[in-house]
């Protein structure tokens, strides 16, 4: 674990690596790591039922997996946070921030369009 400096945020950052037993395989362990508790709550199916009966919109890929699956049985995965997705004419800039019981809702709010500036940014310098 350690921290790594971004432009907007810092982040404790993670690797995790583990072996699996024999019986599963990469789509077994990919179905029990996602959707993320990081992004979703806990305990996680509760917290998923009162994001869908409180969010009026779909998240979309937002806070969901990107990666690859390969032939030689290895899989690497991320989790598609602060992102920015294209639909055809329509471009959504998606961040969050996390909640827990003493969480301020206005600084939280604040929390979001900060992560997003980096993105807003960056689509600016790309587009001079």
């Amino acid at each position: 674990m350690k921290i790594k400096r971004f432009s907007h945020v810092q982040h404790i950052v993670t690797q995790v690596v583990g072996k699996l037993d024999s019986k599963y395989d990469m789509f077994d362990a990919f179905q029990a790591v996602f959707p993320a508790g990081t992004v979703s709550g806990a305990p996680k199916v509760r917290a998923m039922e009162i994001i869908d009966e409180l969010e009026n919109e779909a998240r979309g890929p937002y806070a969901g997996a990107v990666g690859y699956f390969s032939y030689n049985g290895c899989c690497d995965f991320a989790i598609a946070i602060r992102s920015i997705f294209i639909d055809g004419d329509k471009g959504f800039v998606q961040s969050g921030a996390g909640i827990v019981s003493d969480s301020v809702p206005e600084y939280e709010f604040k929390e979001t369009e900060h992560k997003a500036g980096a993105m807003l940014q960056a689509l600016k310098e790309a587009s001079q």
